[in-house]
């Protein structure tokens, strides 16, 4: 798989710690708030919400805890109004890297991105420097032992994904945000399940990482992520599976 895959099987496997820490549950909660005051309150007829409110339902935050978010959003509840920003620039080797960002201090956060960057080996760079590399897509990771490859392929492509990316951990399922949806629901259909759906950003072209530069570049990844005011982090690295294996404690 490359990197857009590959770090959401990382981010799988330390989902339990962040939610212990209760860091996810505040990412959500921003996230099911931005999203229901962007597109409504009304998770069936808004897919970015919709895909949020699942994600709260799989780490198990309380309903009460959604509907609270959701009602927020839409004015229903007094809450905080969160300013989405993106910050953009390079990690070691070259990898270009996209962080999406809820916050309610712009400066608080931009000063926050550019430190970690700084620190860890990364340059944060300038609006657009990379964006124009990255697409909005549908992402949908799948453990191969939960089906064959025959069984995805003909569910994701009769549904109208985009591409189905195979590896030994698994399946990769790639599709445009207006089909995401729609093959979700014929996964569903034929009883595959995945280990994680998400609406994230692709990069067209890929950046190979040779194994010197591999902890570094996941090391910023992380750290970046870890800020609070932090959503989303994508990049276009390319890790090969064995080093990927060796560096992330596989």
């Amino acid at each position: 798989m490359s990197g857009h895959s590959k770090w959401a099987t990382i981010k799988h496997k330390k989902a339990k710690t962040d939610v212990a820490r209760g860091k996810a549950f505040s990412k959500l909660i921003k996230e099911i708030t931005t999203a229901a005051r962007t597109g409504g309150g009304d998770p069936d007829a808004n897919p970015r919400l919709r895909t949020a409110v699942e994600s709260a339902k799989a780490i198990n935050m309380p309903a009460d805890n959604i509907e609270r978010a959701i009602k927020k959003g839409t004015g229903e509840l007094p809450g905080v109004t969160y300013e989405e920003v993106t910050y953009e620039g390079y990690g070691p080797g070259g990898v270009a890297i996209m962080v999406k960002s809820l916050t309610d201090n712009k400066n608080r956060s931009t000063a926050a991105v550019r430190h970690v960057f700084d620190k860890y080996g990364g340059s944060m760079g300038t609006a657009g420097c990379v964006s124009w590399q990255f697409k909005p897509r549908g992402l949908i990771v799948i453990p191969k032992d939960k089906a064959s490859e025959d069984a995805v392929l003909n569910a994701a492509l009769e549904a109208g994904a985009d591409d189905v990316q195979a590896d030994d951990a698994g399946y990769s399922v790639v599709t445009a945000i207006d089909s995401f949806e729609a093959v979700k629901q014929k996964l569903k259909e034929n009883g595959i399940e995945w280990l994680s759906a998400e609406l994230t950003q692709i990069a067209s072209n890929t950046v190979p990482v040779s194994e010197k530069n591999a902890p570094k570049v996941l090391r910023l990844m992380e750290m970046l992520e870890d800020l609070d005011e932090v959503q989303q982090v994508y990049a276009n690295f390319d890790i090969p599976d064995e080093v990927l294996d060796k560096v992330s404690g596989a």
